[in-house]
């Protein structure tokens, strides 16, 4: 059996979670799978596969293995299509992922609008608040807010958002509206930390100063400190203080009136949001429909374009 048919066995035994119900997805005898796999690893130098009586799951070497694999049958499938001259339109699934927040107001709009004008192409939304690794993790496209570090990635840049101090109308009636960075010393915040660890500081400015020897670490006092930004966007709209958060989180609000922005000269600089993907001119089809499609979309966004 050759290198990319023991790839294709692997895949299939890794995603049905078994060698019997990929024996039968391939038309093969459980043994023979079995003596793929065995094939495969030995060539490779790696366990990919974790066997037990009951189930069979992917090792840490596996997992790398089993994106890279898909990645590359997608690319063979997709060679042979256009070489075929089949592949006409954009097809397969596309895998992306994104801020959850961001995710669920802005990506998965367009996602879905994305999936209505393709019907051969089917996706996988994956929406978490860390970094994701493309390549390892098996995912054609994200959206990050975020300065981005050079690397080997494509990024295009659709918009921006600001990093806003918020609180209810009627908050600032009872408490004052602070006026400077050390004016927030007397006013109750809630505090954002990831998985239980240090709380997320809050960074301010000069009017006119970005320079991050010139900032200011602010200190609220913080009755409650909580892992989502959400927790502090609702308790300022109740009344219980202020609240850091992304301008396209509050945009809603701020523009109903139900919470202000405070101290907007004193904000960080603003925030890039980009997508990113991994292939360059060398994606896939569906890939390079989704960018173009999402990158529309998203420059079309006002909370993008001014920060509102």
């Amino acid at each position: 059996m050759d290198r990319f048919e023991g790839m294709r066995v692997f895949v299939t035994v890794a995603d049905a979670k078994g060698f019997a119900p990929a024996a039968r997805l391939l038309g093969m005898s459980p043994p023979a799978v079995s003596r793929a796999i065995v094939a495969l690893e030995e060539h490779v130098g790696a366990q990919l596969l974790r066997r037990t009586t009951r189930s069979v799951s992917l090792t840490e070497a596996g997992e790398r293995f089993h994106a890279h694999c898909k990645r590359i049958l997608a690319e063979v499938a997709e060679a042979e299509a256009v070489a075929g001259g089949t592949h006409s339109a954009p097809q397969g699934q596309l895998a992306i992922t994104a801020p959850q927040m961001f995710g669920r107001m802005h990506v998965a709009p367009v996602l879905l609008a994305f999936l209505a004008q393709h019907p051969q192409v089917s996706a996988r939304a994956h929406f978490v608040d860390h970094i994701v690794h493309l390549l390892e993790e098996g995912f054609d496209v994200a959206v990050r807010i975020a300065h981005l570090p050079d690397s080997g990635l494509t990024a295009i840049r659709v918009g921006h958002v600001r990093r806003v101090i918020v609180a209810s109308p009627a908050y600032l009636e009872a408490h004052g509206e602070p006026r400077t960075p050390a004016d927030l010393a007397r006013h109750d915040g809630v505090g954002f930390a990831m998985h239980g660890g240090v709380v997320a500081p809050w960074a301010l400015y000069p009017p006119g100063r970005k320079s991050r020897a010139q900032r200011e670490i602010a200190h609220p006092r913080m009755q409650l400190v909580a892992n989502t930004g959400e927790v502090g966007i609702a308790a300022a709209l109740a009344g219980h203080g202020l609240a850091r958060a992304l301008s396209y989180q509050v945009a809603e609000s701020v523009k109903q009136g139900r919470l202000r922005i405070v101290l907007a000269d004193h904000e960080p600089p603003p925030i890039p949001v980009q997508v990113v993907h991994a292939d360059g001119r060398r994606a896939a089809a569906k890939v390079r429909a989704f960018i173009d499609f999402a990158v529309e979309r998203l420059r079309r966004e006002p909370v993008l374009q001014n920060g509102a």
